[in-house]
């Protein structure tokens, strides 16, 4: 079984750096590791100073590395669609270029990167993926695709396969329409079981951990805690944050002091934020982090054991549906009832517990929503959220 680790965050964190050194230190202990860029604005490359390609290439004794291209991995994953539904436009008229655009399908490039995964696992080819993903967690919700369409798969699926035989001469007398044949029923089929499968590796804790990359500055933090809630709403493991470009306290004058001051305020704010989870510091390196020497060493700074390890265990918030209404859930061992206070500001959730406080930006579904209730049983906090029901604190 492989181990997959998922770098995630906002586009400029070093995001790119960090996949790529976390793939150095797995490959130098000596797993068989294969780092996959996903991102369209390639620095994989430049990264591990190699020039790459849509396969993957070695790079270094262990470590493979590949920069996805989105048109070889569609081909690859799903041409035979990809072609009917390029003849269907050009039969519309649209120009022959243009159609071929046209038919690639919303979501189907961040799918088709991530399909590698999928297949490097079943294949056992790698102990380690490492993927460094797109800037945000789009890629990751687009997973949630695959339910609602195997609903109408499941119903017009088999229709379609039976009506085609019958369809397919009377259709053709009258127009030369290009129609799905067996073989597109069969290509969507597979992908569809395909896609299940990588979402099943991708939300088991065992196999996948997402880590998320950012640096101590404001509106990099309130992007990080965003996609955190979305990630628990969607249930992908996210078992570490990475805090990246922290200046040391070498640095002096009073430039680097104001900014050492902003960073030491903004550190306190994600260990409020992020907490249980670990969060690995990575100071402001010295010089570019390029090439493998400079990865080595920025290894040895972020990780002391196996970068491979599940670095934490459990759900520390989760969010359910109930009977129309919606019950966000935390993990606070050790809390007594008397201890927790909360405070809903817009789209932000304070929890205070003593002196120490909790930030949760809300998603989407839950903004609509006020309030009603919380409850502390056997150290999980369970806050009940309902429409028009007036915000409640304590």
């Amino acid at each position: 079984m492989s181990r997959i680790l998922l770098f995630t965050g906002k586009g400029g964190v070093g995001k790119t750096t960090i996949a790529a050194t976390t793939a150095l230190c797995a490959a130098e202990r000596g797993y068989k590791t294969v780092v996959i860029s996903t991102d369209a604005a390639h620095s994989l490359g430049d990264s591990l100073d190699h020039q790459l390609g849509p396969e993957p290439l070695q790079v270094s004794p262990n470590l493979w590395a590949q920069e996805s291209n989105i048109l070889y991995n569609i081909e690859k994953y799903w041409g035979t669609v990809r072609q009917w539904l390029a003849a269907l436009m050009a039969w519309r008229g649209v120009d022959d270029i243009v159609a071929e655009e046209i038919a690639v399908l919303p979501g189907m490039e961040e799918l088709a990167n991530l399909l590698w995964v999928y297949h490097y696992e079943q294949k056992r080819d790698y102990d380690v993926i490492v993927i460094d993903c797109a800037p945000t967690a789009e890629s990751l919700r687009l997973l949630t695709f695959p339910e609602v369409a195997k609903w109408w798969l499941n119903k017009l699926l088999p229709v379609g396969r039976k009506l085609l035989p019958v369809a397919y001469p009377i259709v053709h007398r009258f127009t030369d329409m290009p129609l799905p044949n067996e073989e597109i029923f069969t290509s969507i089929d597979e992908l569809f079981k395909e896609l299940d499968g990588l979402r099943a590796l991708l939300t088991n804790p065992q196999i996948t951990s997402i880590r998320l990359v950012l640096n101590p500055e404001k509106m990099v933090i309130r992007e990080a805690q965003r996609t955190y809630t979305y990630l628990n709403l969607y249930g992908y493991p996210t078992d570490a944050v990475i805090c990246n470009r922290i200046i040391p306290q070498s640095a002096d004058g009073k430039y680097w002091q104001e900014w050492k001051d902003a960073q030491t305020e903004h550190l306190q704010f994600i260990e409020e934020c992020f907490s249980p989870l670990p969060i690995l510091k990575v100071p402001l390196m010295e010089r570019e982090a390029v090439g493998m020497k400079m990865l080595e060493e920025m290894g040895r700074l972020m990780y002391k054991e196996d970068p491979t390890r599940i670095l934490f265990e459990g759900k520390p918030i989760s969010i359910d549906h109930d009977n129309g209404n919606y019950v966000l859930s935390m993990n606070l061992p050790f809390i007594t009832k008397g201890d927790v206070s909360l405070l809903r500001s817009g789209d932000e959730l304070i929890v205070r517990i003593g002196n120490q406080k909790h930030s949760i930006l809300l998603p989407q579904v839950l903004l609509e929503y006020q309030v009603k209730g919380a409850k502390l049983e056997d150290s999980l906090l369970r806050i009940r959220f309902e429409k028009g029901a007036d915000n409640v604190g304590g």
